[in-house]
Parts: C-alpha cells; sequence; structure tokens
C-alpha cells in the first residue's frame, strides 16, 4: 500500500495563489472556506518554522523586514495529512479517518462540528468549521464528485483523494506554473516526490509535536 505524501519547493514557488485557485474550484468550495492557502513570509522566520505557529499574511505580497532591507517569500499551506495525526484521536465520534494509504479526511455524516480536531491540530488554520456557507457563483464548480459542504461540520484539504483514486494527482498541482510540488508514494523510492526530496534539505513543520507530517518543504 502506498503512503501518499507531498514536497513542496520552496525556491520554486512565487506565490502567484494558483495552487489556491485551482483548489478552490475543484472542490466547489464556499466563499469562507479554503483548504490551501500561500502565506507570505519574511526570509527570517523560515528558520523558525518548527517552533513557532506559522506567522505572515494571507493577502498576496506582503514583505517583511524592514524598508529598504525586506525580503519576501513564500509558504504554501494545508493539511499536512501527518502518520500520527492529532485530529484523529481528539474526534469523539470517529469523523476524522486516516485511509491505509495515509490520506487523512473527515465523514462528514459522524462530524458534528465540535471542532476538537482544530484544537488538536498543530498546523493553524488548515481545518475549517462550515458555517452560513455562501458561494462566488449559483452553479456547482469542479469536480462532479468534489466533496460536499455541510453547515456545522468541519473540512480540510483532502490530498484529492478522489483524484487519487482514479490515478490523477491534487489540483493544487495540476496548474502551478513553476513546479513547485511534487507527489506520489513516500515510500517508493522511485516515485516523483521520493526523487524530489532525496538528497535536498527538507523540513517538515512543527515535528515536535510528533505528528510526523507528510508534507515535506524543500529549501
Amino acid at each position: 500500500m502506498a503512503r501518499y505524501g507531498m514536497a513542496i519547493d520552496l525556491n520554486r514557488c512565487f506565490g502567484c495563489q494558483t495552487c489556491a485557485a485551482a483548489c478552490k474550484i475543484a472542490n466547489n468550495l464556499p466563499k469562507n472556506v479554503v483548504y490551501n492557502v500561500v502565506y507570505t513570509k519574511s526570509d527570517d522566520d523560515y528558520g523558525k518554522l518548527g517552533t513557532a505557529v506559522v506567522k505572515g499574511a494571507v493577502a498576496n505580497d506582503n514583505a517583511g523586514g524592514t524598508y529598504p532591507n525586506c525580503t519576501l517569500s513564500f509558504l504554501p499551506m494545508q493539511c499536512q495529512h501527518c502518520q500520527n495525526p492529532a485530529c484523529l484521536d481528539a474526534c469523539p465520534t470517529g469523523a476524522t479517518q486516516k485511509r491505509e494509504d495515509g490520506i487523512v479526511w473527515v465523514d462528514d455524516e459522524l462530524c458534528i462540528g465540535c471542532e476538537s480536531c482544530i484544537k488538536a491540530c498543530p498546523y493553524e488554520g488548515v481545518r475549517t468549521l462550515i458555517k452560513d456557507s455562501e458561494y462566488y457563483l449559483d452553479v456547482v464548480v469542479g469536480e462532479f464528485d468534489a466533496p460536499s459542504h455541510r453547515d456545522g461540520t468541519v473540512e480540510k484539504c483532502t490530498f484529492c483523494h478522489n483524484l487519487i483514486d482514479r490515478g490523477e494527482v491534487p489540483a493544487c498541482m495540476q496548474l502551478c506554473p513553476g513546479r513547485a510540488r511534487y507527489w506520489g508514494d513516500l515510500d517508493d523510492p522511485e516515485s516523483e516526490v521520493s526523487k524530489a526530496i532525496e538528497g535536498r534539505e527538507t523540513l517538515r513543520l512543527f515535528e515536535e509535536a510528533g505528528t510526523e507530517p507528510n508534507v515535506y518543504y524543500l529549501k
């Protein structure tokens, strides 16, 4: 069985937000819901990611530092699909589940919107409680099997498991103009993601939390 994961090259990401837009459309997300964001950050912040809460702005292109010595870099952020997800044990109804291939997802039939998973997750902002849903368009967009969005339930990035199950890649990868994302089986040394990680300096967010995230950032 595969252990799916993703690598994101911080040197190739230039903050265009195409991944966020592709995710939004493919999953027919309501206005107030995002699965995938790109934070703008000062270069100095990257060294602190192991211990600090992610800082930055969701709005585009906010430089860090003090003028005229400003810096600007980007951090794509989503559910980390952890090997040991803190949200799994925190969920009282079993709504948060982990597939055999490592993908973590939420069964909206079981979710009661208690937000226990949100509080347990060390990755701030990657889970959202759906409420008062509104859409930009009057028609449904995205994939035919995009997730439903029910008020009173929690949602998050699914690694587009509906696409994965039919042999495709997550929507955030499909249009990335910088080709900053790599996907595949982390246990397969011949997979695209494994080859991307090999020999590169990598970081994983908040490793001290013991969650063993399956999203790697290439520095």
